[in-house]
C-alpha cells in the first residue's frame, strides 16, 4: 500500500512538473490521471520492487547526481574524439562480472553504462555484461569501475 501511495504522489508531482499550469481543472485532472494510472498499475501487479523501486530512496538521488556528472565528462571526451583530425577511436568489446545482486541493480548498472557517451551495454546478464566502448580506455573503464561500486551501494547490497 505504501508503494502504491508513493507511486500516486510521484505521478502527480510529475504531472505538475510537466504541466506548469496550476488551474483548478488541471490540478484535478492530474489527481484523476495519477489515480487511474496507479489503479491500472496495481491491477497489472507492476507496483513492486522493480516497477517502483522506492527502496533505493536517497541513495538513488545521490547516484543520479553522480551519473549526470559522469555523462557530462564522457560527453566532453567523446566530443574531443569527434573533432580530432585523426579520429582516434579503437572500438573494443569487454566482458566483466557486475557486482549487483538484484535485477533492479543490474538494470540500473547496464542502463547507466549505455547512458554514458562512448559506451553501450550489448548484453546484460547476472553473471556477465558485454560492453562496447568507443576507445579501449572507455571500454576498460567499465570493468571494476566506480559506477559498479556506486550502483551496488545504491541497491543497498554494499
Amino acid at each position: 500500500m505504501i508503494r502504491s501511495f508513493s507511486l500516486l504522489i510521484f505521478l502527480y508531482l510529475f504531472w505538475l512538473l510537466l504541466s506548469g499550469f496550476f488551474t483548478p481543472f488541471l490540478l484535478a485532472s492530474g489527481v484523476g490521471c495519477a489515480l487511474a494510472v496507479t489503479w491500472f498499475a496495481r491491477r497489472m501487479n507492476v507496483v513492486d520492487d522493480e516497477g517502483h523501486p522506492i527502496q533505493l530512496g536517497p541513495h538513488a538521488l545521490s547516484y543520479w547526481a553522480w551519473l549526470f556528472k559522469e555523462v557530462l565528462k564522457s560527453g566532453w571526451d567523446v566530443s574531443k574524439i569527434i573533432v580530432h583530425p585523426k579520429l582516434p577511436i579503437s572500438p573494443t568489446l569487454v566482458r566483466f562480472k557486475p557486482s549487483q545482486k538484484t535485477d533492479v541493480g543490474l538494470v540500473l548498472h547496464a542502463n547507466s553504462i549505455t547512458l554514458t557517451p562512448g559506451t553501450i551495454t550489448i548484453e546484460a546478464h547476472a553473471k556477465e555484461f558485454l560492453v562496447h566502448g568507443l576507445t579501449r580506455a572507455s571500454a576498460q573503464g567499465v570493468v571494476d569501475s566506480e559506477m559498479d561500486r556506486r550502483v551496488t551501494w545504491c541497491e543497498g547490497k554494499a
